[in-house]
């Protein structure tokens, strides 16, 4: 039989002052009768709760509420002040830092040079410059920094990096040294599944279970499952593009398990961009090539032509039949392809049918709800993509998922990495996440 907690006194205002506190977080400057209605305390309670909390620093009057009948009210907020956040996004060319106060506003942003050679002493320094760049009035209670990889849990050493980009960053226990040298904790995180962190108060806002996509130079993903990060046993899952695939080359042919492979050499920026060459589309990179795909499809914004969107989205007949193109129609296609709609649009479907290969791997083992699109690739496809990788994958698998473009604006690495760094926080200053289901 479970033993019962038992309700002392000292838990029991724990618990009260933690649901003051998450619901000033979330709602804003309230007055006392407003706490004790929407917490359910007592008046005297409240009053009581509001005491500790402003003793402790943590709350802090706000001033009168006028303009209501009867007596003046004083208000109350959470002492933004209180405590401070920051976010890292390490890539090869730059370190974006973001920092913010207790109540999420940003105090400051910046980016610096990445470490000027391999090695911790190199990193520490460069670390230690980017935060300097966006300083807060005091030390931060965490950070968090997304990389280019995964920390193994089972050796504490960065995983699936690549020497070439992340050199600096391959020692053991790399977590501890960092937070030891720099003087702060630190947690280190895998860029997509900040990304998709991000996305819970976005575009996965209504569904717990998700997979994000991220379609950029290079492939990955992240699980979400019943609203909680799945990194795997060794840190690794949603390293998709190592996922082996027909017409890809496979681990053993590449001759290393990091090699060129899998999902990334038939989905990743440098194979969509030959492909939609291949197809008479040009463009510099990928981003550039996927853009004019669009365009010469005649299905940009604003058009009306939106890709398996209106009323012929289900059989095909929308935007001129190009979402019913799939990538086995357009296999014969050649570099001497002329420049049109229609191989534009048989370009396009090809890139969905690539991307949806990978992505029916992964849905029929997960079984999301919701399927989010993210990276450059995915940005720059925009909906006509996403209606096509939606119809391809329906065809390819059982999954009923739907399709979803990333909703999040600007950097969703450093918006998932504060995100995590700020639910820290406050859970360790609060004492503990919210104890109370939010009020309506």
């Amino acid at each position: 039989m479970t033993e019962l907690v038992r309700g002392t006194p000292g838990l029991v205002r724990a618990v009260n002052d933690r649901a003051a506190l998450h619901l000033l977080l979330r709602q804003g400057p309230l007055t006392r009768p407003e706490i004790s209605r929407l917490t359910g305390l007592s008046k005297p309670t409240a009053s009581q709760v509001l005491a500790r909390l402003e003793g402790a620093g943590l709350v802090v009057g706000n001033g009168l509420r006028t303009g209501l009948p009867g007596r003046v009210p004083e208000t109350y907020r959470v002492n933004a002040a209180a405590a401070y956040a920051t976010a890292v996004d390490v890539t090869p060319d730059r370190i974006a830092v973001r920092t913010a106060d207790l109540a999420g506003a940003v105090l400051g942003e910046a980016e610096a040079p990445v470490p000027a050679g391999p090695g911790r002493e190199a990193l520490v320094e460069a670390l230690r410059a980017a935060l300097a760049l966006a300083p807060a009035p005091r030390p931060p209670r965490r950070v968090v920094v997304g990389v280019q990889g995964a920390v193994d849990p089972t050796t504490g050493r960065l995983a699936y990096a690549s020497e070439e980009d992340m050199a600096a960053w391959l020692f053991p226990d790399v977590e501890r040294t960092l937070a030891e040298a720099l003087g702060l904790p630190v947690r280190i995180e895998n860029d997509v599944n900040l990304a998709a962190v991000a996305e819970r108060a976005h575009a996965a806002a209504d569904c717990p279970d998700f997979v994000l996509l991220w379609a950029d130079e290079g492939l990955g993903a992240a699980l979400v499952i019943g609203g909680r990060l799945h990194r795997g046993h060794f840190g690794g899952a949603g390293e998709v593009g190592y996922l082996p695939l027909p017409g890809a080359p496979t681990a053993r042919e590449a001759g290393h398990p990091y090699g060129r492979h899998g999902y990334q050499e038939l989905a990743g920026g440098e194979a969509i961009r030959d492909l939609l060459h291949a197809h008479g589309v040009p463009g510099a990179d990928f981003t550039e090539t996927v853009t004019e795909a669009v365009r010469r499809a005649g299905a940009g914004p604003g058009t009306g032509a939106e890709a398996g969107t209106g009323a012929g989205a289900e059989d095909g007949a929308g935007a001129g039949g190009m979402a019913g193109v799939g990538a086995a129609a357009v296999a014969g296609a050649g570099s001497g392809a002329p420049e049109s709609v229609e191989a534009a649009r048989a370009g396009l479907a090809a890139v969905a049918g690539r991307l949806a290969s990978g992505l029916a791997s992964i849905v029929t083992v997960v079984d999301p709800g919701l399927v989010v699109l993210a990276g450059r690739l995915c940005a720059a496809g925009g909906e006509p993509l996403r209606a096509l990788v939606e119809r391809e994958l329906h065809a390819l698998a059982h999954s009923r998922a739907r399709i979803r473009l990333s909703a999040v604006t600007g950097n969703p690495v450093l918006a998932g990495a504060l995100d995590l760094a700020l639910t820290a926080v406050r859970d360790e200053v609060f004492g503990g996440p919210p104890p109370v289901t939010p009020c309506p």
